[in-house]
């Protein structure tokens, strides 16, 4: 099945709804950040991009595939708090009697937030030094569509580590397709984008004057 009902958000008509907040665990922090530099770094040397012989030796290409194993959990765990909300979603709509009917389900909410995301979102996660977070979010949603746990790195093959970006942007498309959905836009739907951290102390912020 495809996605349909590529025009769907006009009959939406100007109404909007306010979804749950999206919530994100660390993914971006400096550590993090870190290590996907070195990672970046090493898969330059890895081809010579650096100066080197695009040979690298056997030491080289096993921090190249220990930096894409890191990658993969750090999508993976991001992944999990995409899903959650994306469930999240759906149950909200359900209540909504207007939307009702109207094939909005996993993948609508998932679009969104690849294709179609807010403008004050987008910024927020650039102010975190997120670039291509569509592209991010897609693949995080990708790998979870396939392991139920963080794969071990024993567990995958040499192929599938170098490459994961091409088979997560592929399962991620594949899963899109197995449903028909209604695409929404932030036209009609908005969130709030917060931290882990960030959102704990706005709660207890709450609770403390309550």
């Amino acid at each position: 099945m495809t996605s349909t009902h590529s025009n769907g958000a006009a009959h939406l008509g100007d109404a909007v709804w306010d979804l749950p907040p999206l919530i994100l665990h660390p993914f971006a922090d400096r550590a993090s950040s870190e290590r996907l530099l070195e990672n970046s770094r090493n898969a330059l040397l890895a081809c010579g991009a650096l100066g080197g012989n695009g040979t690298g030796g056997e030491d080289l290409a096993r921090r190249l595939l220990e930096g894409r194993f890191s990658e993969i959990r750090m999508l993976f765990y991001l992944g999990k708090d995409l899903v959650r909300w994306t469930g999240q979603c759906v149950e909200f709509a359900s209540s909504i009697p207007e939307l009702a009917g109207m094939a909005i389900g996993e993948q609508s909410f998932a679009r969104l937030l690849t294709r179609h995301m807010p403008e004050a979102v987008g910024l927020k996660l650039q102010g975190w030094g997120v670039s291509d977070a569509g592209v991010i979010f897609g693949r995080a949603i990708g790998l979870n569509q396939v392991f139920a746990e963080p794969p071990a790195f024993e567990q995958m093959t040499e192929g599938f580590m170098r490459d994961y970006h091409r088979y997560a942007d592929s399962l991620f498309a594949c899963w899109q397709q197995t449903a028909n959905f209604r695409e929404i836009t932030g036209a009609n739907f908005r969130f709030e984008l917060y931290a882990s951290g960030e959102y704990t102390k706005i709660l207890e912020n709450e609770w403390g004057t309550a």
